[in-house]
């Protein structure tokens, strides 16, 4: 019996092994199967010609979808067959990258003509030449609007009411607020617009609202922009923007998770209104509407450039260049651009779905009955952006840095050198807290940059690395001088953006009595625009993640992980959000 049982169970076995073989083997030749599917998607001819194109975010989808199209067309120059690849970015951060050597595109691609102006300039001042000879001709016209939860729009007269700049102007400026149309439940205006050394539309949303207070479309002058009127009217929308950062796409999102109590508009384009309605419709408290400023606005051209002037693009890189253009530029694909809800180049090309009403948009609007706006000299936009400068709501932002001991070498170098440059960023008039931590936690220097700026950058290049990491008296103390600091700006009536930067390469390892539980007690809700925000990093490999995220997330901050090699610039795009 028992040597039949024990047949029986190798029998078993055998057959079991003989399955599970086969199983791992057809597994095996799946996964290599896979592997050489994913190797011929990525796979690059060593002949190949790349044309690199850096795009603005707004034609994103569009965009990869022509590549894609045009990368299976096999086409060739020479007999080397072309490759085209796209990344996304922010015009601003995008030229800066340019100008620094940081980043040699092929093809450059912002969102409007103004930032070819301006490379141009910049290029010449600094390399004697333009950089783009050839003329860039437009791929898209997206109307610049001016985002708004649905009942506010309506409140306003939307859509069959035109509402301009001077009534966005208007309610900003108005001590009743949303009273004054029959909403005191709404409280004053809240806006929002991205960064202008940033974003596309953030530059142009400033240069929109000083064309509307002087009553012009075209031929701004130095006078006009310093003007009263352009500052006073400036300065009132400007002091109800909450929230600045480096994508409107960026804002949108967070006024999906909090509601409209958080913002109640957001300058952005016609497109994005479209995306946002269709695919967050569940998540949204009401739908999106695009404003569309009847005293004028920019139809953006998001023009192809290609780089040609350079020292890196080759000509063969300009010739298949060159051929993408023409294949963007076909009805077959600009056609295409109308299924993204972005309106084309071509005005043969008519508009249809998703470009309708009930998405937020307003077809019958172009550029006849809505204003195109001049877009003004480099000289005129750096008087622009000197007057925001001036007028904008202020920062406070609160500093705090990791000096402990494992923050030695190169990592404190560079901690400091990025924090230099979010300084730079920062205007005369904001304020700067600088607090370090190692054993314990030290206020270095406060107050306005104008001010204490040499002190502030005198104390990082003092500092160095050793102790403990007292991360949650850091956060503490930070979280506890910014609810003083609001609390004395609101009982002299004045209002800023605050922030705290954190940056850490560690966990909290202090014998303080200071526990996580009590930071979070601390922590504002981030559930108002006005709320303190925390801006966290976390350097390198063995910072507290999970910890610096709940902060940033919790707070309505940003979370970025950083390292020897990039931490300047992901100081840099904080530097957005104020």
């Amino acid at each position: 019996m028992n040597r039949s049982r024990n047949i029986f169970l190798t029998i078993i076995i055998v057959a079991l092994l003989i399955i599970g073989a086969s199983f791992i083997s057809r597994l095996f030749d799946d996964i290599q199967k896979q592997a050489s599917v994913d190797e011929q998607e990525v796979r690059v001819p060593k002949d190949a010609i790349l044309v690199d194109i850096q795009s603005s975010n707004t034609k994103q989808d569009w965009m990869d979808q022509v590549a894609a199209n045009f990368n299976e067309g096999n086409v060739e120059v020479n007999g080397k067959p072309i490759v085209v690849t796209v990344s996304h970015v922010g015009s601003g951060s995008s030229m800066d990258r340019i100008l620094d050597g940081e980043s040699q595109p092929v093809v450059w691609s912002p969102g409007s003509d103004l930032w070819v102006t301006r490379m141009n300039q910049l290029w010449q001042d600094r390399n004697g030449r333009h950089l783009i000879s050839q003329a860039c001709p437009a791929t898209l016209r997206l109307p610049l609007i001016i985002a708004m939860w649905q009942p506010m729009a309506e409140a306003l007269g939307w859509p069959n009411n035109t509402i301009g700049w001077d009534d966005i102007a208007r309610l900003a400026n108005d001590p009743e607020g949303w009273d004054s149309y029959g909403h005191p439940e709404w409280g004053s205006f809240k806006f929002g617009h991205p960064h202008p050394a940033h974003s596309n539309s953030g530059m142009l949303s400033i240069v929109a609202e000083v064309y509307s207070s002087v009553g012009a479309t075209s031929d701004l002058t130095v006078d006009m922009v310093k003007s009263d009127e352009a500052s006073a009217s400036l300065s009132a929308i400007e002091q109800q923007v909450f929230h600045y950062g480096k994508k409107d796409t960026d804002i949108l999102g967070r006024m999906t998770q909090h509601g409209p109590s958080y913002l109640h508009a957001v300058t952005s384009y016609e497109s994005n209104v479209i995306k946002w309605n269709l695919e967050h419709a569940s998540e949204l408290h009401f739908p999106l509407v695009s404003i569309y400023p009847d005293d004028g606005t920019f139809w953006v051209e998001n023009p192809y450039c290609i780089l040609d002037n350079s020292d890196w693009v080759s000509d063969e890189q300009a010739e298949a260049a060159a051929l993408f253009k023409d294949y963007l530029l076909s009805n077959e694909q600009q056609a295409l651009a109308v299924d993204w809800g972005l309106r084309p180049a071509d005005p043969d090309v008519s508009l249809h779905e998703p470009i309708v009403l009930k998405n937020g948009a307003v077809p019958a609007l172009t550029s006849e009955s809505v204003p195109h706006l001049s877009y003004p000299s480099d000289e005129i936009v750096g008087h622009i952006l000197e007057m925001w400068q001036q007028v904008k709501k202020k920062a406070t932002v609160i500093m705090l840095l990791d000096t402990s001991g494992s923050m030695s070498g190169d990592k404190i170098k560079n901690a400091v050198e990025g924090a230099l440059v979010f300084i730079d960023q920062m205007d005369a008039a904001d304020e700067i807290y600088l607090i370090t931590f190692a054993t314990d936690s030290v206020q270095l220097s406060s107050g306005s940059v104008g001010a204490v700026g040499e002190s502030v950058r005198g104390g990082l290049e003092g500092v160095y690395a050793d102790g403990a990491t007292a991360l949650y008296q850091a956060i503490a103390d930070g979280l506890a001088l910014g609810e003083q600091l609001q609390e004395q700006d609101m009982a002299e009536g004045e209002s800023c953006i605050y922030g705290i930067v954190l940056l850490s390469d560690g966990k909290n390892e202090s014998d303080l009595p200071i526990t996580w539980n009590q930071v979070l007690s601390q922590l504002p809700s981030g559930e108002k625009a006005s709320d303190l925000k925390i801006y966290s990093v976390a350097y390198g490999d063995d910072a507290d993640s999970n910890i610096l995220t709940t902060l940033a997330n919790r707070t309505n901050g940003k979370f970025f992980t950083g390292d020897v090699s990039n931490i300047s610039d992901i100081y840099f795009l904080i530097s957005s959000e104020f």
